[in-house]
């Protein structure tokens, strides 16, 4: 029944830490906070923020109190009749990430009762009573029991097992070994007298293992669990506080769930050897062929417990055991904080000083003047880059200019009123070149279709007959700068074909694009003579030219 009623408080506490554990954040220290840093790793500290050491000093980490209850029993002569109750309180201290140093007092109780009679007991001074009056062999046979309580100190090494994460920052959940050396004292008490009577255990059925439930009965009936008789010890065994001492070794293993930063469960098992016979009171074997001896294995004891842990300590972060000493460099390494990172190497094809992803004119000759976009730089806006210009600023009324950036500028106004004269004096001669057609082209395409073609080479017969007009060659819509580039490339593709394959010179033409009051896809061919227009405009948006 009652080791039932562990397994259920096992259970309980496993689903309390399921349930919290999923509430857990990240979290973590941060490695350049001097204020968990100990004065005597300071100096580490400094080097590391001075770049002049990789490893971050190891940060001053909480203590750990706890306490733990849960089921004790002995393993002995004597079997025990079920786990009795055991206590204990601890303080850990970590020594790095994995190892860590523990400090544990423990208590614990247990009963223990054969369930087979026993006649090898004539040295064992707790049941003289039931001797032979005079001496010699016991005939009476007696049931071994006894009530065990144990006190006990020890020092342990404790191993984590998987705080190392290598695809999470950490865990809720702490598994660990540990082992180390201790001393407990013992007081071990028989119920071997009823009142200040031996019991009559005749009535107690022979049965063995198989009828231990009856056996039971009868001996939970007729004992009285006084245990008033103290059990045998060992004259030669030293004592503390009046009570027998033993040094011991222990071993065990743990599962502990985190709750919040501050608190813990854990569940945890300790298995701890004494190297003495006699906690069960009783060290003689059965056999009477050659008297009676000594067994010749030692008894121990086991504490299974449940328990709650408290992180201690101002100025420092959680015991490191729940701390994954990957955290920093995987923090560093996806956003470098301390980390010297060297200068980025960006290309620069054209070697202009602007980086090709930003350069909108990737191939500028060597030596050329660019702006912050890569593109060769116009000071005067003429439509010739300064690297071609031979006249680097050339005055507006002096524009359009040639192919050299070089300008026609206007004559004075005393010269312009003497031609004016001459030309008034001169008989006129007018335009009459008439209707020309507009070419229309096909969706954002800027190439000339063999119809339109075919129109132009009209339109290029008219042109060499009027040698005194000029063609205004328009474009439309500019509402975006595609919109704007598409209208000057149309325009520029009809200019170009009426120059290189009908043999017309360039200042014959005015060129307009991006004008509002027509067709987006048709470039309307006028009367151009009285226009004062460009012949020749530079690309408003090169990097969106269309190809075709």
């Amino acid at each position: 029944m009652a080791s039932k009623k562990y397994l259920s408080l096992i259970a309980l506490l496993c689903l309390l830490a399921s349930s919290t554990f999923a509430q857990l954040g990240a979290g973590s220290y941060d490695a350049m906070d001097s204020s968990v840093v100990p004065s005597k790793r300071l100096p580490q500290h400094t080097e590391f923020m001075a770049h002049n050491y990789a490893y971050p000093a190891l940060p001053r980490n909480q203590w750990e109190l706890g306490l733990k209850v849960g089921a004790f029993s002995l393993s002995s002569d004597v079997r025990s009749r079920f786990p009795g109750f055991g206590a204990g309180l601890h303080v850990r201290k970590a020594l790095g990430y994995v190892f860590s140093l523990r400090g544990e007092l423990g208590f614990g109780t247990s009963k223990g009762l054969n369930y087979g009679a026993s006649t090898g007991y004539i040295r064992n001074p707790a049941w003289q009573s039931y001797l032979p009056v005079g001496g010699g062999v016991p005939t009476t046979e007696v049931f071994y029991n006894y009530k065990t309580s144990v006190y006990d100190a020890s020092l342990q090494a404790v191993v984590s097992l998987n705080n190392v994460r290598f695809h999470k920052s950490k865990t809720g959940f702490n598994a660990y070994l540990f082992g180390g050396l201790g001393g407990m004292i013992y007081e071990t008490k028989v119920d071997a007298l009823n009142g200040t009577a031996n019991y009559n255990f005749s009535s107690i059925p022979r049965g063995g293992y198989k009828d231990r439930k009856e056996i039971r009965k009868a001996l939970k009936a007729l004992l009285d669990g006084s245990y008033e008789t103290k059990a045998e010890t060992d004259p030669l065994q030293p004592e503390l506080f009046n009570k027998p001492f033993k040094p011991t070794f222990v071993a065990g293993a743990g599962m502990q769930f985190k709750l919040n930063n501050k608190l813990s469960i854990a569940i945890e098992d300790k298995y701890t050897v004494t190297k003495s016979d006699l906690l069960d009171g009783q060290q003689w074997q059965e056999g009477w062929a050659a008297g009676p001896s000594q067994t010749r294995d030692f008894d121990t004891y086991n504490f299974l417990s449940a328990g709650l842990n408290i992180a201690l300590g101002s100025k420092a972060v959680e015991p490191l055991w729940w701390v994954n000493p990957l955290d920093y460099a995987y923090n560093e390494i996806n956003k470098p904080r301390h980390m010297l990172l060297p200068k980025p190497v960006l290309d620069d094809k054209d070697g202009d000083g602007v980086t090709d992803q930003f350069d909108n004119e990737p191939n500028t000759p060597a030596g050329a003047p660019v702006d912050v976009h890569g593109v060769s730089r116009d000071t005067d806006g003429d439509g010739v880059p300064d690297y071609k210009d031979k006249e680097l600023i050339t005055p507006t009324q002096c524009q359009p200019v040639d192919a050299d950036g070089v300008g026609k500028c206007p004559e004075p106004a005393c010269c312009g009123e003497i031609k004016k004269m001459m030309e008034d004096w001169q008989p006129k001669s007018k335009c009459a070149i008439g209707a020309l057609p507009s070419i229309t082209f096909k969706g954002k395409s800027v190439v000339l279709s063999n119809d339109a073609k075919a129109l132009l080479a009209s339109v290029a017969q008219k042109i060499k007959d009027n040698a005194a007009c000029k063609v205004a060659v328009v474009g439309y819509c500019a509402s975006s700068k595609a919109e704007q580039q598409l209208s000057w490339d149309r325009v520029n593709a009809i200019i170009n074909y009426l120059v290189d394959k009908e043999g017309i010179n360039s200042d014959r033409f005015v060129f307009k694009y991006g004008q509002e009051g027509g067709d987006c896809n048709t470039v309307d061919l006028q009367d151009g003579t009285g226009d004062e227009g460009p012949t020749t405009v530079p690309a408003p948006h090169p990097n969106l030219r269309r190809k075709g």
